[in-house]
């Protein structure tokens, strides 16, 4: 059994008893009414929904007793019914027939007397079409999984010890002035009352701007969390962010709830709201700088003045000297990181400050499960990690390298008006992507498998090869890189065999094999080397050759103790290891060059969306993921609540597509000789190919604008057999909607609130995003993209500020409203027989007027109105195209004869 990591830290690597866990009271079952005590009888489901009770060693009432329980799979697929998928699988095959006849008739019926408007709608149509079937696809498969917390408990906590496996949470933060500190206080204690025994728990935050403000709210914050674990402990409440919870509007009078919890309710939101006092105290104090510089509460200089300038910085805020609760109990660990800072040092924002995570984390704590949230985020159900720990420690969800969880989201309007919820996403294509090889990496709101970042295969101890543009011949592998592996694998099969038998999840049993002299043994066989001064506590080896040295400080970095915990699969840290010196090591700013990190392990540089390519990489090497959705939502988080700053968002997520697009890790061209599945591929392609959209998007909504104002229409006269397929296709295409809504339970509102959305950011931040990532590529330079301010308040939901986001969208609606007025006004001079083709241009401008709507409603805001700015620019925007096409008049016919007009018959 391991010792402490070092003197410092004065806490044990998750082992001990659980001293908050009664082993006969069971996680998953809820305390009724805030009731001070538990009931010792766990309950569970049964298949039909009954609920059946069961007590160590007695049988339950269908026969069943813990041991074969225990035996039982944590979790369960449900795939969608037949009779809801397969009627919706149907439409889309006859869509895709439909689809064929239109484009037969587009093509071979031209409009001639405005064929350069006809041809432009005909490409964007058949993008349109492409970027549908590319979307829809991967949709052939949706399922949703089940998880049953009971069994886990009886697996891993019914005897002692406590066998669940221990998890590192994240937390990650830029600016505290643009991050509420207050958010992220809520956060930490989210982690620290979690649903899990304590000392299997430990929470890292990440500090990128080494400031002295978020330092002391961390300490103000460990000290609250000695009276609120307990309190949330005690009475089972939910959710456990303290914000949020005295924030529920619950009459808990109404339910005859004991006084003494309402007594010691009373008791702690007193003590929130004097907590809040001193937070706010330290955000005053922190923005009046003292001449002499920042100094700590002991007196000592703050070592982060300079926020580009300073050395690394870790500290343990709690549990590191055995600072237990109000009652006596054992708290997690909390532990402040702020890496080292340097100029001339590229940092790779937040992909590089979670690898810098994960070196500290390996030294100090070293648990085979990952956990990482933003700062903005906070847990909303406790015992989310348990649904986790139901895919993560059954024998069926080894090959799992993270389980994601649905984001939810605070602070929004009633009618969600920016569609922040995404349920279309969330709800449709994660559910789809789960029948496959399962979800994408969202960044946030995630549990990892550790061996899955250090770019280990799905198999115990292996590694995977680098996986190139290996699409390119054999021959072609000295300008590649070709597909060579790291380590050859074959000549280490068979001598780790006997690992590759071990059960991951068997603490003890994995500790007492990996004792210090085995992973000499293993590191012989890896042929990385050792050198025995850099590590304590293990026997010398032969001194390795230059050759295995120069591999192992490419493939990890030049610090023992990390290797060395990258081969405990279970956990744990060496003995005798300088933790604390080591976790400054592997957070200094030169650590990770000359390395894989950011290319073949961690988290992948190279993109602002980094949960995508870092999940994609995943994929590619064989590993599958899960997709978790309980019935209370797992995390919740702060959305932007007004127009700007939803586009704001909406610009950060495409541009990281539009970098992946353009990087050696794009899906079309990337790891064709990996494991990757092809649905998953073209599921990874959408997501990276759809800010191209933006500009047939951008064409297509102008067209009814010039079609108004110029009198031509793209679509030629309709014979009846055209007019037929022109309405299958409608009908098709609402009948797929339909569907898909009927199988996934999606409201039609938020179907309603998406297809807006997906208007208003792709005539705006998509295409901007599009020529910020060309520019990258055009340039090299990289493009300093500043994180939006994250707020917790729920007012500005109708606050405009100014950005050139609204220029296009706010000029398509001038646009179309001018050619609305003329093409009325047209039909009113030319009589009755103009009125039957001015339907079709008006239906087209309508539906570009409505899915701007919400638009309109944020440009018109009730409290602030539009910047004048904006109406400027979208006025001399619009202004110029008018002067421009009259001047040009590109769609009329030119006449090669005499003007009839001018010189009438005398010609």
């Amino acid at each position: 059994m391991p010792r402490p990591v070092s003197q410092f830290l004065h806490f044990p690597l998750h082992q001990g008893k659980n001293t908050d866990t009664n082993p006969d009271e069971l996680p998953g079952h809820s305390q009724a009414s805030f009731a001070s005590s538990a009931p010792t009888v766990a309950g569970r489901d049964s298949d039909d929904g009954n609920i059946v009770e069961c007590k160590g060693g007695q049988k339950d009432e269908q026969g069943g007793d813990h041991d074969s329980l225990s035996r039982q799979p944590l979790w369960r697929k449900v795939p969608v019914p037949s009779n809801l998928i397969n009627p919706y699988r149907i439409v889309i095959v006859l869509r895709l027939i439909i689809l064929a006849f239109f484009f037969r008739f587009r093509i071979s019926n031209p409009v001639h007397d405005a064929y350069a408007l006809w041809l432009i709608s005909v490409i964007c149509e058949v993008w349109f079409t492409l970027s549908w079937i590319l979307d829809q696809l991967p949709k052939w498969f949706p399922i949703t999984r089940e998880t049953y917390l009971d069994r886990l408990s009886i697996r891993f906590e019914h005897k002692e010890p406590n066998r669940l496996a221990p998890v590192d949470v994240f937390v990650t933060t830029v600016d505290p002035s643009k991050e509420s500190p207050i958010a992220t206080a809520n956060a930490v204690l989210s982690i620290l009352s979690l649903d899990y025994p304590v000392e299997k728990v430990t929470c890292y935050v990440s500090d990128d701007a080494a400031s002295l403000l978020l330092f002391n709210t961390l300490s103000e914050t460990a000290e609250f969390a000695r009276t609120w674990v307990p309190f949330c402990k005690k009475y089972d409440i939910e959710p456990r962010a303290p914000e949020f919870y005295f924030s529920q509007k619950v009459d808990y009078f109404k339910d005859k709830v004991h006084p003494a919890f309402v007594k010691e309710r009373r008791a702690i939101k007193r003590e929130y709201e004097e907590f809040k006092v001193k937070i706010n105290a330290l955000v005053a104090e922190a923005q009046k700088k003292p001449e002499k510089g920042w100094v700590m509460q002991n007196g000592m200089p703050w070592p982060g003045v300079n926020t580009d300038d300073h050395p690394g910085i870790c500290q343990v805020s709690l549990g590191g000297d055995g600072t237990p609760d109000v009652e006596g109990k054992e708290l997690p660990r909390l532990v402040y990181v702020s890496r080292e800072n340097r100029p001339g040092y590229q940092h790779h924002k937040k992909s590089g400050a979670l690898n810098a995570l994960v070196r500290v984390s390996a030294v100090l704590t070293n648990a085979p499960f990952l956990l990482n949230m933003d700062c903005d985020h906070y847990i909303n159900n406790s015992k989310a990690i348990r649904e986790a720990m139901c895919f993560l420690m059954d024998p069926n969800g080894r090959r799992l390298c993270f389980v994601q969880f649905p984001l939810s989201f605070d602070s929004m309007d009633s009618h969600d008006r920016y569609a922040n919820h995404n349920t279309l996403f969330f709800n449709i294509n994660m559910k789809s992507l789960d029948g496959i090889q399962g979800p994408e990496y969202f960044g946030t709101g995630c549990v990892l498998n550790r061996r899955a970042l250090y770019g280990y295969d799905p198999q115990i101890f292996k590694r995977s090869s680098k996986i190139n543009c290996d699409w390119w011949p054999m021959w072609c592998s000295c300008c590649c890189g070709g597909s060579d592996s790291v380590i050859d694998l074959e000549e280490i099969d068979e001598n780790l065999e006997d690992y590759d038998k071990l059960d991951i999840f068997d603490l003890k049993d994995m500790e007492e094999s990996l004792e210090s002299s085995d992973v000499e043994e293993i590191l012989e066989i890896l042929d990385l080397g050792q050198s025995g001064e850099d590590l304590e506590g293990y026997e010398e080896t032969e001194e390795p050759s230059p050759m295995s040295r120069e591999k192992f400080v490419k493939r990890f970095g030049r610090s023992p103790i990390f290797v060395a915990s990258t081969l405990r699969g279970s956990g744990g840290v060496p003995e005798g290891a300088n933790a604390m010196k080591e976790a400054i090591h592997v957070i200094c700013c030169d650590y990770e060059e000359k390395t894989e990190w950011g290319k073949e392990i961690g988290w992948i540089y190279g993109s602002v969306t980094e949960g995508i390519l870092t999940g994609f990489k995943m994929h590619c090497r064989g590993w599958k993921s899960a997709y978790c959705i309980p019935k209370r939502a797992a995390f919740k988080g702060f959305a932007p609540v007004n127009l700007s700053d939803q586009l704001f968002e909406i610009l950060r997520r495409a541009l990281g597509s539009v970098q992946i697009l353009f990087s050696p890790h794009c899906p079309m061209w990337y790891g064709y000789k990996g494991k990757l599945k092809w649905l998953q591929r073209l599921a990874y392609t959408n997501t990276i190919v759809y800010p191209i959209t933006s500009i047939p998007l951008l064409i297509y909504c102008t067209i009814p604008a010039v079609c108004l104002l110029t009198g031509k229409f793209i679509i030629p006269t309709l014979t009846i057999l055209d007019s037929i397929w022109l309405m299958a296709l409608f009908v098709s295409v609402i009948s797929t909607s339909a569907l898909e809504l009927r199988w996934s339970r999606v409201s039609i509102h938020d179907w309603w609130r998406n297809e807006q959305l997906w208007i208003i950011g792709g005539v705006s931040s998509h295409l901007f995003a599009l020529f910020q990532g060309l520019l990258e590529v055009v340039t090299g330079a990289d493009t300093d993209f500043v994180g939006r301010a994250k707020t917790t308040s729920n007012t500005g939901f109708y606050l405009l500020k100014w950005t050139n986001l609204l220029i296009p969208p706010t000029t398509l609606v001038i646009l179309n409203v001018v050619g609305i007025m003329a093409g009325i006004s047209d039909a009113v001079n030319n009589g009755y027989g103009s009125w039957g083709l001015l339907f079709g241009k008006l239906f087209l401008a309508f539906w570009v007027i409505v899915h701007l709507h919400p638009f309109l409603r944020g440009l018109m805001g009730k409290q602030n109105r539009t910047p004048t700015i904006v109406v400027l620019w979208s006025l001399f925007v619009a202004l110029v195209l008018s002067l421009l096409w009259v001047r040009i008049d590109p769609f009329l016919p030119r006449q090669s004869g005499p003007v009839l007009k001018q010189c009438g018959v005398e010609c």
